[in-house]
């Protein structure tokens, strides 16, 4: 099973409230929820949580039918990401909200170069606390959206509907209603039937299969528990008046200036 990298900071055990100790570290957990096949590529939707609470999104690709994955999208703080669509090979939607005591702030990830690159809108000016139930586009500009406010507001209603005309980058209220609404397109009309997302508790994994025939076979799989968070051991520093100098710059046999090095690139995740 491919392994998600995950390295816990100081930042991390105080954002999210978490005590720690190295005989009891907190362990940390992937949750995968979504996956979207389009041609070659997957995309793989879901979060990074210790138990209590969510820490970050996670949004994984692969280009090659799952041999190999990369993180598609920064991972987004105290956020969980869920359904993909994609409408053809370049204009794809991925939906999110943040996620705290309860779901607010919801947003899309949009694509229109297949995938190559990701933007985050928010579906909504100010914080508000809400979910996205549903989403679906009937072409690269047109699309609708479902909302649950989470509880009856101050006009009665809970349930929302919004349309766009602009790929996701803005978005129209149309509907309100005490009563849940739907989309003219059920969500499960939109996932790929060759294709599933399941986990295995026994083994501790998430796995990706795809139908072969009558068969399943599986393509990818990943570990549940991704790491722990442990206290960080401070590192004594220089003292307060030791300069330290920048170093001199590198130089060959012959006496000129070595060439820079090359940046480096994050690994991909790869299986073993």
């Amino acid at each position: 099973p491919i392994a998600i990298p995950f390295a816990c900071t100081e930042s991390d055990t105080a954002t999210f409230g978490m005590t720690c100790t190295e005989d009891d570290p907190c362990p940390i957990y992937a949750e995968l929820t979504s996956l979207q096949p389009v041609g070659v590529q997957l995309f793989l939707t879901g979060n990074l949580h210790n138990g209590a609470s969510t820490m970050y999104s996670l949004f994984l690709a692969s280009q090659d039918s799952g041999k190999t994955w990369f993180e598609a999208f920064e991972r987004v703080p105290k956020a969980g990401l869920d359904q993909v669509q994609f409408v053809d090979f370049e204009s794809g939607w991925t939906s999110g909200q943040v996620l705290e005591s309860l779901p607010r702030d919801p947003f899309f990830l949009l694509t229109t170069d297949g995938g190559k690159t990701w933007r985050r809108r928010n579906v909504f000016n100010e914080s508000r606390i809400a979910t996205i139930e549903q989403f679906h586009f009937d072409s690269k500009t047109s699309g609708s959206l479902l909302i649950d406010r989470g509880a009856v507001t101050e006009t009665g209603a809970r349930y929302e509907r919004y349309d766009s005309q602009t790929g996701g980058e803005s978005w129209q209220v149309r509907e309100v209603s005490g009563s849940p609404l739907k989309l003219a397109v059920p969500r499960r009309a939109t996932s790929n039937a060759d294709w599933r997302l399941r986990a295995d508790g026994k083994q501790g994994i998430h796995i990706i299969e795809r139908r072969t025939g009558a068969r399943w076979e599986r393509v990818s799989s990943f570990l549940v528990k991704v790491g722990e968070c442990k206290p960080h051991l401070e590192t004594p520093g220089p003292p307060p008046e030791a300069i330290i100098a920048e170093p001199s710059s590198p130089r060959t046999r012959g006496g000129r200036p070595a060439p820079p090095a090359k940046p480096r690139t994050p690994p991909s995740l790869r299986k073993p």
